[in-house]
């Protein structure tokens, strides 16, 4: 029971780490991002290419992964996401749903069909044994790691003046303009830092969950459950509602596997009837 616990708590933090980003921009920026896998298809692929063909060292390979998948997102952004943003939601689900499909095809091509996984290094393979739980040694790295980026983040969107401009920002952009707030540049690095994170999860989940072209299309229902059951409005929401998931998917698929694929659909359905706008949704939307 305990493990099992143990498990869910991992998967639910590392279901947090690739769907912030898409929190990020569908419930902060209102943008709707369904290419939002693709960059942390791309961030797993960077850390396999590096850590099992180049050999760099995992830890490197995952910043690297990082740092590239901001890259891309940035450079994404800037040439192709700023021109819809004024657009109509539809219009978004149809532009980055096409991205998606594009990166299915081109990683397909590239990389090949067959499922992928990256070297993790030896320090991080077997289990702790802690009063009768067995804890992965590499999965309690997750939850320390997402622990951390959790915290960091709800610091920086409340505690930092770019927290502010960005909450301005998305609150009503004619005055944030007028406040001498560049509303472009902090979209853009907002959306580069989400495009990061979500490469960041790829890399460190694509242990556990494996890499394969279709990766973006799998996860995509996941990270929109995660944002729509914890309300986008703020950080707190999603991470709860990634580990009341992850719980429920892990033990859903344990106890019950001939029917745990559709806990977690259950688990949303309660929950929205409960709080139709997501556990810590605000209670008036925009």
């Amino acid at each position: 029971m305990l493990t099992v616990l143990f498990d869910g708590i991992s998967y639910g933090m590392l279901l947090f780490v690739l769907a912030v980003g898409l929190a990020v921009t569908l419930g902060l920026m209102n943008f709707v991002n369904l290419a939002h896998g693709s960059f942390a298809m791309a961030g797993g692929y960077i850390t396999v290419i590096l850590v099992n063909r180049i050999g760099f060292p995992f830890a490197v390979g995952v910043v690297l992964a990082f740092f590239a998948a901001a890259a891309l997102g940035a450079l994404f952004e800037r040439t192709l996401y700023v021109r819809v943003y004024e657009k109509n939601p539809l219009d978004q689900v149809l532009f980055t749903i096409g991205l998606v499909f594009m990166s299915v095809a081109a990683v397909d091509y590239v990389m090949g069909s067959s499922q992928q996984f990256v070297q993790i290094p030896s320090a991080l393979q077997g289990q702790f044994h802690v009063f009768g739980i067995g804890m992965g040694k590499y999965r309690l790295l997750i939850i320390v790691i997402c622990g951390l980026i959790t915290l960091g983040l709800q610091l920086a969107l409340t505690r930092t003046r770019f927290g502010s401009r960005l909450r301005a920002a998305v609150d009503d952009q004619r005055v944030a303009r007028g406040l001498g707030i560049n509303v472009g540049a902090t979209f853009g690095i907002t959306f580069a830092i989400g495009s990061g994170l979500a490469g960041l999860g790829g890399a460190l989940g694509a242990e556990i969950l494996g890499l394969d072209p279709i990766f973006p299309l799998r996860y995509m229902i996941y990270f929109l459950i995660v944002v729509t059951v914890g309300g986008g409005s703020s950080i707190i929401g999603p991470f709860f509602a990634s580990i009341l998931l992850g719980i429920g998917d892990v033990a859903g698929k344990y106890y019950v596997p001939t029917l745990g694929a559709f806990v977690i659909y259950t688990i949303m359905i309660v929950v929205l009837i409960w709080r139709p706008l997501g556990l810590f949704a605000r209670a008036a939307s925009r």
